[in-house]
């Protein structure tokens, strides 16, 4: 593809190795006059790292280095263009960079470095220069990698507080200022904590909207004025359709995890919510993968995104090099015991189980607990207090195995995770990086253990040629296989019960479970925690539910609770029929009972009887 004459186009590669090169804010004047299938040459990034003041289109001198970069997504409309930027750690971080050498105010610099926070992610680093200078930005980096921090950063640096230069001249004081859409509540709640943290210098005032809690805290906190809304898009419409959220002065938007939403089925939600801020906002668009639907979505609400992309310099593949992938194909009746072993692998610490449904998880986190393991559980027919009580359990140590279906996959943020184990084959390659991007966060290594049934072996094939895992054939591997303890280091003579002497946790239990004064909550206790067989536990996948314990995994709440029901029924009615027989003054009772035995028994004909029964009955009791 033809790229601008006299521009000198090198790789990545070259420009890691030459060292001084700048690089200006991206060029956007221009890019309407470009071919969509055109390749884009842009100047590589300055020490990169000072967001310019004013913003020029990129100059063409044979002395500068060029980073190619490509539009690789379907044909764009004439009126948009989307820039993409490929680069690696090394060529933005060939200098020791931190934070303070951006043009990002002093306090939140000072904020992260009090958290410990000091040097940029790759993904950090590109973006700050071009988010800061108020272009729209789609960025992709794996999973753990700090996109939040990607967004937040910018976001916060362009939010006026209460108390700092402009607020007073501020027209719409008390208004959101930022808009954050989130797919989950557990991301929610990751992300409003990012964002507190690194404005804790400041006055900046962060509302946390998202379902399962009351309205009433929320709408108050709207009340008094915030600057930063981050929520899922249910709760925020709700507020906003009551005249409690105003985003006329919406001065930036972010879309975190913007392909997870897509599969929810939020984009109308999400829709709605855009149609309320400003056409003039500063859009953020962040994601670990971005399927067509996700670019589409960019060229219809974004102006002129820049598509950024960054990857370490020697991870190249799909997955986190950090994460050592170790698949087996396992046997569903032996999947409980196998994951109990690997459990008891030296060094492990923090773990966390998914689940494809909410049945399995409960049951799996049951079985757990029976062994001796401080397990929890986190799926979706658990109320919001029980969720986030079990999500504190596992940040605090309380509990050390979390049992999670997919809800849990985006959100959750513990940086010691040194262990995933997919109990059940994912869905696809997405949720496979994302399950499996719970450990090897932030520079740490990490497990990724998969179990993979005789059924499922299909789809693993398609996840495995997707990634480039190259085990497109996993091993048969049992409970008692020599490869299963030579892969994870597991002691030799692991049974699958936890030895009385190492359990030191002090289990869910310990952990406050808080009233939240919840709308619409499904309790933690009764039928939920015992495998629940209502609708809601069906709604996960009714034959994922049974492959992992076939009608055995109904014991623990259906089948118990008909067994009841049965035999409580047929008690009342015998008890009335030896009434009748043996106290006449139950002539009632007994007429009753008999009447509905007779109705289930038989049809019309059984009706006269009971005419004639019930006088004979009065009869021979008058008599005596």
């Amino acid at each position: 593809m033809p790229a601008y004459s006299g521009c000198p186009v090198v790789s990545t590669t070259a420009c890691r190795a030459a060292p001084g090169v700048t690089r200006p804010g991206p060029p956007t004047a221009h890019l309407h006059d470009r071919l969509p299938d055109q390749t884009v040459a842009m100047p590589v990034a300055a020490r990169g790292l000072r967001a310019p003041r004013d913003v020029r289109p990129a100059t063409r001198t044979s002395e500068e280095s060029f980073v190619t970069t490509t539009d690789t997504s379907a044909p764009l409309p004439e009126d948009v263009a989307i820039e993409t930027i490929d680069t690696t750690a090394a060529s933005v971080q060939a200098e020791n960079v931190t934070f303070a050498d951006f043009d990002v105010r002093p306090e939140i610099v000072a904020a992260l470095a009090d958290a410990g926070i000091t040097a940029p992610f790759p993904i950090q680093a590109m973006t700050l220069p071009v988010a800061l200078a108020g272009h729209d930005i789609i960025g992709q980096a794996k999973t753990g990698t700090g996109k939040t921090l990607g967004f937040g950063v910018p976001l916060l640096h362009r939010v006026i507080a209460p108390g700092e230069d402009g607020w007073d001249t501020f027209p719409r004081q008390g208004k959101p200022q930022a808009l954050v859409i989130v797919p989950t509540r557990e991301l929610a709640v990751q992300v409003a904590g990012d964002l507190q943290t690194a404005s804790k210098r400041r006055s900046v005032r962060v509302a946390l909207l998202y379902g399962g809690r009351a309205y009433e805290p929320q709408i108050e906190m709207l009340n008094r004025g915030v600057e930063v809304v981050v929520g899922t898009p249910g709760r925020m419409i709700d507020l906003m359709n009551q005249g409690h959220l105003d985003l006329s002065a919406v001065r930036c938007v972010v879309l975190d995890e913007a392909d997870e939403m897509l599969d929810l089925g939020f984009l109308p939600d999400v829709e709605k919510l855009l149609a309320r801020t400003p056409a003039s906002r500063h859009t953020m668009l962040f994601s670990a993968t971005m399927p067509g639907a996700v670019v589409a979505m960019a060229r219809r609400y974004m102006t002129q995104p820049t598509h950024i992309r960054a990857n370490q310099p020697d991870d190249e593949g799909a997955t986190v090099k950090n994460i050592k992938q170790v698949i087996y194909r396992a046997h569903a009746l032996d999947k409980v015991e196998m994951l109990a072993r690997i459990l008891q692998a030296k060094d492990r610490g923090l773990t966390i189980v998914f689940a494809r449904t909410k049945r399995t998880a409960a049951k799996v986190a049951d079985e757990l607990v029976d062994r001796g393991f401080a397990a929890g559980a986190l799926h979706g027919d658990l109320g919001q207090g029980a969720r986030e009580q079990a999500l504190r359990a596992f940040r605090n140590g309380k509990v050390d195995v979390l049992v999670a279906t997919d809800v849990a996959a985006r959100g959750i943020d513990v940086d010691d995770v040194t262990h995933v184990v997919n109990y059940q084959c994912p869905e696809d390659e997405k949720t496979y990086l994302h399950r499996t991007g719970r450990t090897g966060r932030a520079g740490h290594k990490g497990t990724a253990v998969t179990f993979v049934d005789w059924d499922d072996v299909p789809r693993w094939s398609l996840i495995d040629k997707a990634l480039g895992l190259g085990i497109p054939d996993p091993v048969e591997t049992y409970s008692s296989s020599e490869n299963l303890y030579a892969d994870l280091d597991i002691p030799v003579g692991t049974t699958g019960r936890l030895p009385r002497g190492q359990r030191t946790r002090a289990g869910l239990d310990a952990e406050v479970l808080e009233d939240l004064g919840e709308t619409g909550k499904r309790h933690s206790s009764g039928r939920s925690e015992a495998g629940r067989g209502d609708r809601g536990g069906r709604s996960g996948g009714e034959r994922g539910g049974r492959s992992e314990g076939g009608r055995g995994g109904r014991s623990g709440g259906d089948r118990e609770g008909a067994r009841e029901q049965r035999t409580d029924r047929p008690a009342r009615q015998r008890t009335r029929r030896s009434a009748d027989a043996d106290a006449p003054a139950n002539e009632a009772p007994a007429a009753a009972s008999t009447e509905r035995t007779e109705r289930t028994e038989g049809g019309d004909a059984p009706r006269r009887r009971r005419r004639r029964r019930r006088g004979g009955s009065g009869e021979s009791t008058t008599e005596s």
